[in-house]
């Protein structure tokens, strides 16, 4: 496995990982309002813009083919980090999370965790900081690791 800065070829690739996995893991939990919400956000133009801010992308690639994504914003914040169903359970996300935090700018990195990716952060060495909150129909779990 490859892990790689995320490129303009891998837009779609990344956006269908993203939805694929958004789609069987969390969406069931969601009002219509926070499913489309995440549907704007992890389209191919939406993260096309996000690469042209203060945001890093790194993808995982094996024989070819995208896996997974990471994406640190400001170097402090994981705001995405999804793998593709069929490859889930296999270290992706631990590796791209481990070399996503060689670009952290900050003491402390934050996720908000979707309710059903909380074991995954707690497995990652993140703690829950604070309650459940929602924000345009998106429940999530306020989560931070501590960087020695």
């Amino acid at each position: 496995m490859i892990v790689r800065k995320m490129e303009e070829t891998d837009l779609e690739a990344v956006s269908a990982i993203c939805i694929a996995s958004f789609t069987r893991s969390v969406a069931d939990s969601l009002s219509e309002q926070g499913i489309a919400t995440f549907t704007s956000i992890a389209v191919s133009d939406a993260f096309l813009a996000r690469m042209n801010g203060d945001n890093m992308m790194l993808v995982a690639e094996r024989s070819g083919e995208v896996q997974g994504v990471i994406e640190l914003k400001e170097g402090r914040h994981v705001a995405m980090l999804f793998i593709c169903p069929d490859h889930q359970k296999k270290g992706i996300g631990k590796a791209l999370l481990v070399a996503a935090l060689k670009h952290a700018r900050a003491e402390t990195v934050t996720v908000r965790a979707s309710l059903s990716s909380v074991p995954a952060y707690i497995k990652y060495g993140f703690k829950c900081n604070g309650d459940i909150g929602e924000f345009a129909g998106l429940v999530y779990q306020p989560m931070e690791l501590a960087l020695k």
